[in-house]
């Protein structure tokens, strides 16, 4: 299938696609998805560099987040296990999403009670289990996008959009909360609220409708192949479970256009995830305070993303998401020179508006694309797992790589405009690698008519 949409009508032809109710589903999901990032991430770097914590050390404790980077490994379980009777209540989707929710509210009122100065272990062990539910919840969440959109091409942007417009919500507001609040309250308290945050948003998953797929029968047909050779329930199980998914993507996609789209997820926002794990500490040593933080980056940061993300569904629907990529590549280069720009003048509070405007442009626009383009290469019988695979790829770069960040800087004794330099020519490579895919998916669309 192609990365590109396959229709392109113009712009009141989009804009009516947004009548849909399965995208309001799709963008108060998208809040809970993006909600743990405020708990183990941004709230988390504020509150361990007030604890007077290193760079370093903030930068390698984001490494929690490195499970998002491999739960790939378990996708296939949420694509196959039937949780009992929140099964028989919710469906599959729903039941691992509400499942999933409750254990991190759980763990966020833990957190709340640890003191990251004196107990940094424990806090790291409950940020871990805090993104393990994450993760896990992202892949029902995930699949429960794929899944209610169906194979409906034309739709795969905006379907994108509401995620990545529910996801920006749900950082970007208790992320305004939590740093509004954390000089007057205090970190703990922050987190408590937090929890009664994220209760209100697990109680959404009641409320929306289960997606109806052919999911189940597809996976029989699958199994049915494998019988031929397996006979043992277990493993016939576990071979459609754990090998099918992924052999079926590689099989259907061919290992070369495979292997040039992993290359290329794992490096494209490698420059933006450098600079997202370092932010906040950033803003903190060029002299920007809490509040100003809560204004700028989070209040003002979210309302320009939904505002961008509703504009580039829109362009990626009329020009095509391959377009919206190359034009995210290059706005994502300059976003991260006007942040080298910051740390070259200061704390100016103008400049730190234009910047915030570019990267949220830049942020929204791009990642629109990328998840179209993503989802794009899916199938239906394994949607989660397959969509996890690819994601868990890009959640790599973003966590696991992006940990060194911290020790980067530290490498360039603090020369932050350098840093930002750097991870703004990182796209390039990310560039190359999207001319060869296009190259690769125009010779199959040649070999397909031929």
């Amino acid at each position: 299938m192609s990365g590109s949409a396959t229709t392109q009508p113009g712009f009141f032809a989009a804009l009516a696609q947004y009548r849909d109710r399965r995208l309001l589903f799709i963008f108060l999901l998208g809040c809970s998805s993006g909600f743990p990032w405020v708990l183990i991430g941004s709230a988390m770097s504020g509150w361990l560099k007030d604890a007077n914590l290193s760079r370093a050390t903030i930068g390698f404790f984001g490494s929690v987040t490195a499970v998002y980077a491999i739960n790939f490994l378990w996708a296939p379980l949420v694509d196959r296990v039937k949780l009992g009777w929140l099964y028989r209540l919710l469906g599959q989707r729903r039941s691992w999403i509400l499942l999933m929710q409750l254990f991190i509210v759980l763990a966020t009122i833990a957190i709340a009670n640890t003191n990251p100065a004196y107990s940094l272990i424990w806090t790291s062990l409950l940020a871990l289990c805090i993104a393990a539910a994450a993760a896990t919840m992202d892949i029902a969440i995930d699949g429960y996008r794929i899944d209610i959109i169906g194979d409906n091409a034309a739709r795969l942007p905006a379907a994108a959009a509401m995620s990545v417009a529910g996801w920006w919500t749900g950082y970007s507001l208790p992320g305004f909360y939590a740093f509004h609040y954390a000089d007057s309250h205090g970190w703990p308290q922050v987190y408590l609220g937090m929890a009664l945050i994220l209760m209100a948003l697990a109680l959404v998953s009641l409320f929306i409708t289960e997606p109806v797929s052919h999911r189940d029968l597809l996976q029989q047909k699958a199994a049915a192949r494998y019988q031929q050779k397996i006979q043992h329930p277990a493993l016939l199980w576990l071979s459609v479970t754990v090998i099918e998914p992924f052999a079926e993507f590689f099989r259907r996609n061919g290992m070369l256009l495979s292997c040039s789209l992993i290359a290329f997820i794992l490096i494209f926002k490698l420059g933006e995830a450098l600079l997202g794990r370092m932010s906040i500490q950033f803003y903190r040593e060029v002299g920007f305070s809490n509040e100003q933080i809560a204004e700028y980056s989070k209040l003002i940061g979210w309302g320009a993303t939904m505002v961008f993300t509703l504009l580039g569904s829109l362009l990626n629907v009329r020009f095509g998401v391959i377009k919206g990529l190359v034009l995210g590549g290059v706005t994502m280069a300059a976003s991260n020179l006007m942040f080298a720009w910051i740390a070259l003048v200061g704390p100016d509070e103008q400049l730190l508006l234009w910047t915030i405007l570019l990267d949220n442009f830049t942020t929204a626009f791009s990642i629109v694309a990328f998840v179209a383009f993503l989802t794009s290469f899916t199938g239906v019988a394994f949607s989660a797992t397959q969509y996890a695979l690819l994601a868990s790829i890009g959640n790599f770069a973003r966590t696991s790589m992006a940990s060194f960040a911290g020790s980067l800087v530290d490498a360039l004794d603090g020369n932050w405009a350098l840093f930002f330099v750097l991870t703004s020519l990182m796209v390039i490579p990310g560039l190359l690698l999207l001319w060869f895919i296009v190259r690769q998916l125009k010779r199959q669309q040649r070999n397909a008519a031929e």
